[in-house]
């Protein structure tokens, strides 16, 4: 009897372990109304010439946003030199 108790209780476990690795998905990505972005904002629609100025828009500021290290960098070391 105690082995019949041991076996149910690791069926129950294997049970419980397939229940906890299956895939949950939230309501919104399985919902049909409306789509689901990743990014907080909206991109533009279908008009190329908006996606391109978008684009633009985002190249330019992630390369200042970038470069602005390096020019004070820069600015910094020119600064230092002719001081001596």
């Amino acid at each position: 009897m105690a082995l019949s108790i041991i076996a149910r209780s690791s069926i129950v476990r294997q049970q419980a372990l397939a229940r906890a690795r299956s895939l949950h998905t939230t309501s919104s990505l399985r919902s049909d109304h409306g789509h689901y972005h990743h990014l907080p904002f909206d991109l533009p629609g279908n008009n190329s010439k908006k996606k391109a100025t978008f684009g633009l828009k985002m190249g330019l500021y992630l390369a200042v946003g970038f470069a602005i290290p390096f020019g004070a960098s820069y600015l910094q070391l020119k600064k230092s030199s002719g001081a001596a």
